[in-house]
């Protein structure tokens, strides 16, 4: 990654639109860490990576007249927690970075894990 320091909090998502009441613990976990002032990376990874996609995030409610998965991660972000996408998981899941709802570094698990096994700790959600 580009920085060496690495993060205080790691949580790999692995989780993605098929579990859609187990999305918000994540990033309200990794949201409280960044409040905190710690350095917070979320690693979008697997099914995780189609959350990333146009829209996709936006239409999945994880409890009906609630808020949006869209809506929980741009809690996360605006606390300060950075994103990385999973490169082959889009390759997986069939999208490209052109599909993303936005842009945000891409690696693959070789080049990211070196890094993310130095954070201080590492969730696996």
């Amino acid at each position: 990654m580009s920085d060496a320091q690495a993060a205080d909090l790691v949580v790999v998502l692995i989780t993605g639109p098929e579990n859609p009441k187990r999305l918000p613990s994540a990033f309200f976990l990794a949201a409280a860490a960044a409040a905190a002032e710690q350095d917070v990376i979320l690693y979008f990874t697997g099914p995780a990576t189609e959350l990333l996609g146009k829209g996709k995030a936006a239409s999945i409610f994880p409890m009906a007249g609630g808020k949006s998965v869209a809506d929980f991660m741009k809690l996360a972000e605006d606390n300060g927690v950075r994103f990385i996408g999973c490169l082959q998981s889009l390759e997986l899941n069939g999208m490209t970075a052109d599909d993303l709802d936005k842009p945000i570094p891409l690696l693959t698990p070789s080049a990211a894990l070196p890094s993310l096994g130095a954070a201080g700790r590492v969730l696996t959600w």
